[in-house]
């Protein structure tokens, strides 16, 4: 096989190709107005096909950029964007409580002929530049089948507690809003998508039955504009996570999201001294796949080991003379 797995780096960003055509751009430093609580993104994320499967910045959510990790509140900072649900008010809060997950630097960078491995530190900053998490962040690229028409994304994310106290992860659903238990690794999906169709490893045929139940996996369907083609995302929990299976937030009306939801409905807590590990798969599929294809392609992700465990071409280090930067929600 001739194809082969590449990786550019560039200013702000790194670049995922097969054979000559980019399929993931990861954003580590992106210039996200410090409202929409930055933080680093998937976008765009393409189908072997050249489909692109995410959706950046959408009119109605502008806080929404393709895959990311997030939480509508860590102990009181938002590090989803936008306004803040307030227990009892029963509606969003303009409240000065963004925060920002800032790039650090990179542990490593490695290439290998059908996968990518990018791992990096990330520091979570509260609104006045409180140090609340240290993250290490492994993303893998890898499992490319062209003659299936898939590849996986997995993501692993061990979040360590930077501060003497517990830290919460909470939700708008915890503090009464129904069903509103996002948060957690987030996707946007084109506006296509809408109405798109969603199944899970538990039997639940739509989105309104998969909302807030826990299943191993859930398959998400979408047709695109222009070609007209469908692509499937399988996204695909852990066994080795907290509070495994998650619960799933997913919407395909008005709009078409996906969260693997641990703080849907109940606080996650995270003491001093202690850090949680998340491991995600996400496989990128041409064509509509159905439930027993979707059932075999994510217990085949599952079993896969992780790239770092295979020898990487090493890429060199971003300079570490960059220093995270607060955030600071604009006046007015």
């Amino acid at each position: 096989m001739t194809e082969r797995m590449e990786l550019r780096e560039e200013r702000d960003h790194l670049v995922v190709g097969f054979d000559g055509m980019d399929l993931v751009r990861y954003v580590f430093r992106p210039d996200t107005p410090p409202y929409e609580a930055p933080k680093p993104y998937l976008h765009p994320v393409r189908t072997l096909a050249g489909e692109i499967v995410t959706l950046l910045r959408p009119h109605d959510h502008v806080w929404h950029r393709g895959f990311q990790m997030t939480c509508t509140d860590v102990s009181g900072h938002n590090f989803w964007g936008g306004g803040t649900y307030v227990y009892g008010q029963e509606e969003y809060a303009e409240l000065d409580n963004q925060g920002h997950v800032a790039h650090r630097d990179w542990l490593a960078l490695g290439t290998q002929p059908m996968g990518v491995t990018m791992d990096e530190r990330l520091d979570w900053l509260g609104h006045s530049g409180e140090h609340l998490m240290q993250e290490r962040r492994t993303i893998e690229v890898a499992d490319v089948e062209p003659e299936s028409g898939s590849y996986r994304i997995r993501t692993t994310f061990v979040l360590a507690n930077a501060t003497a106290e517990t830290l919460q992860f909470s939700s708008a659903a915890i503090k009464g809003r129904a069903k509103a238990g996002y948060g957690g690794y987030f996707w946007r999906g084109p506006r296509s998508f809408t109405g798109g169709t969603v199944f899970t490893s538990r039997g639940a045929t739509s989105a309104e039955d998969a909302m807030g139940t826990q299943a191993e996996w859930l398959a998400f369907v979408g047709q695109h504009d222009g070609s007209g083609r469908h692509s499937t995302l399988i996204f695909a929990d852990h066994p080795t996570n907290p509070r495994y299976p998650t619960q799933w937030f997913v919407r395909s009306q008005p709009f078409a999201c996906v969260s693997f939801a641990f703080m849907f409905d109940k606080v996650f807590e995270l003491r001093a001294g202690e850090d949680a590990r998340f491991v995600y798969d996400v496989v990128v599929c041409d064509g509509q796949v159905h439930p027993r294809s979707a059932a075999r392609l994510a217990e085949r992700a599952l079993t896969q080991p992780n790239l770092a465990a295979v020898r990487c071409t090493p890429a060199r280090p971003t300079p570490l003379g960059h220093t995270p930067r607060s955030a600071t929600a604009p006046s007015g």
